[in-house]
């Protein structure tokens, strides 16, 4: 806990067998209060060696993809009583041992959401980043900051912490199940005039580290850049974005019984 807030990680693992244990080594458990791992689909061990943990999981019947994997991942988490929320990739490319200072940012009261930053200081490339990743990366953050407002220094970290009341508000079950899904959730985030702050954390690219290829991260790209832009349309009354239309109903919301059909295996009580 910190302050008497709750905390729970999330890891949404997909192939994590040689980096999961790695990442989990470097938490502060005596902050982290419940660790939870939801598989999605994986089809190394990742499954055999998350049940010989200490920690929460689920295991998906197929694969959902990333986005799917964090709603499943948020709705468990509010399922345990959570009151921050910090999701943390566990192919060990970002710095778990951050996880408190990300936690602490939001248990302060003074934001809603933290995201940790691989571009903050000088140490993406220098973490073995590619060239056309970084490049890509500061092009589309800036063109970003531009349609929608903002003044972050990346959209596309795999390390987030949010409150409770982010993550009851939001309709998240709009929002894609692929990569994109994090874009919107901040997009969403925005509009719905909740406080991100940053911190800077170095990143690690090595071959076991999850990375997706130039082909989907172009696809990537393009969804972030339609992701604004929709932004920017509705703001000038142009366009109605289904996943930034209000009002929120509650078939929007995450809801336990909306995942129960998705969970082949699970030992979080819902």
């Amino acid at each position: 806990m910190i302050n008497g807030l709750k905390i729970c990680a999330v890891l949404p693992a997909y192939n994590a067998e040689k980096t999961l244990e790695k990442t989990l080594e470097g938490l502060d458990y005596s902050i982290v209060d419940t660790i939870l791992v939801v598989d999605d689909g994986s089809t190394d061990k990742t499954r055999l060696i998350t049940k010989q943990l200490n920690v929460k999981y689920a295991f998906h019947r197929v694969n959902l993809g990333y986005g799917g994997n964090q709603k499943t991942c948020y709705t468990l988490a509010l399922a345990e009583g959570a009151d921050i929320v910090v999701m943390l990739h566990p192919d060990y490319q970002y710095e778990p041992r951050l996880l408190t200072a990300l936690a602490s940012m939001v248990a302060s009261g003074v934001y809603d959401i933290a995201i940790a930053s691989r571009i903050l200081g000088h140490d993406a490339i220098k973490g073995g980043m590619p060239y056309y990743k970084y490049i890509s990366n500061r092009l589309l953050t800036w063109i970003q900051n531009i349609l929608i407002g903002q003044k972050l220094s990346e959209y596309h970290t795999g390390y987030r912490a949010f409150t409770k009341k982010v993550l009851t508000t939001l309709p998240l079950l709009r929002n894609s199940d692929d990569f994109i899904f994090d874009n919107e959730m901040l997009v969403q985030s925005h509009a719905w005039g909740f406080k991100i702050a940053e911190i800077s954390c170095p990143t690690k690219y090595f071959p076991e580290a999850s990375s997706i290829n130039f082909t989907r991260s172009l696809k990537y790209g393009l969804g972030t850049l339609r992701t604004s832009l929709s932004y920017r349309f509705k703001k000038m009354g142009l366009l109605n974005p289904f996943f930034l239309r209000e009002p929120v109903h509650s078939q929007d919301l995450l809801s336990t019984k909306k995942i129960e059909e998705r969970i082949l295996e699970t030992n979080v009580k819902t």
